[in-house]
């Protein structure tokens, strides 16, 4: 892990995930990229009066960028700033392909957003179009010691998606949980059904990543999301790990924008891999 992109509005969610941010760029040698967005339009930017008032406030989000980043726990990190003129979410996806970023952590207020730059559906929007891996963070995290939850279905379309979890939370030295949450209705599947699934899904895994089917939990509930959450809170885990797909929210197994309620109902930090 080399870069990792951090949205900062200034409040206390988003240095919530800068200090998260930090912990990883301390363990990984990874430098952090602070990007924050003014909301300024073209025509602040333009015509010679707004113009200078862009001006303005263009310094003064960088003085207030430079006091909000002077961090003792950023103290050996290579940090760079980033200023972006619009509330546009999906550019954080340019600038993390600009800056060639491993991850994405963001701050989170549930599911009313973060207030000011991170108000509404922002979060949702920044884990539908980011390519890469986006880490939600709700509260201050200690990710020096952690546990993490990731659900898949389990199918040979999410096998890449599941290779990208798996080599990163090895990476990041995360014990990985996997587990396959069975729901009751018309898509039900028996016990039998379900292994043999996983059987025909792990086949297809390179042996180095030294999964076998009895490492997979089936879980029984009558949601996808609660199921998730309560055997994360079982195990004890610090982190749940979820598959995207866009617009579309989680696909085949996890339908809808299942994926969006997850991140915002969920007290945990949630990495989202896209597919």
């Amino acid at each position: 892990m080399k870069t990792i992109i951090v949205p900062i509005d200034f409040s206390v969610y988003s240095e919530n995930a800068l200090k998260v941010a930090a912990q990883l760029a301390k363990k990984e040698n990874a430098t952090i990229v602070a990007v924050h967005m003014m909301g300024l339009s073209d025509a602040n930017l333009t015509k010679e009066h707004n113009s200078m008032e862009g001006m303005f406030f263009i310094k003064l989000t960088q003085k207030r960028f430079e006091e909000f980043l002077d961090k003792d726990y950023l103290e050996g990190i290579t940090v760079q700033q980033a200023v972006k003129n619009y509330k546009i979410f999906s550019e954080l996806d340019e600038v993390a392909k600009e800056h060639h970023a491993d991850l994405i952590v963001m701050g989170s207020h549930g599911s009313s957003g973060i207030q000011e730059v991170f108000v509404g559906s922002n979060t949702e929007k920044v884990v539908r179009t980011a390519s890469v891996p986006v880490l939600v963070i709700k509260n201050e995290h200690d990710f020096t010691s952690t546990k993490a939850v990731f659900a898949s279905d389990y199918k040979l379309e999410s096998l890449d998606v599941f290779k990208k979890a798996i080599q990163l939370f090895k990476k990041l030295e995360i014990e990985t949980k996997l587990v396959y949450i069975n729901l009751p209705g018309e898509n039900y599947k028996s016990t039998k059904q379900i292994e043999q699934q996983i059987v025909d899904f792990l086949v297809h895994l390179d042996k180095t990543y030294n999964i076998i089917p009895e490492d997979i939990t089936i879980y029984a509930d009558y949601s996808v999301e609660q199921g998730i959450f309560n055997y994360a809170n079982k195990v004890k885990a610090g982190i749940i790990g979820i598959p995207t797909h866009g617009r579309r929210g989680l696909a085949h197994f996890f339908s809808g924008s299942i994926s969006e309620d997850i991140v915002n109902h969920s007290e945990l930090p949630v990495i989202t891999f896209k597919m």
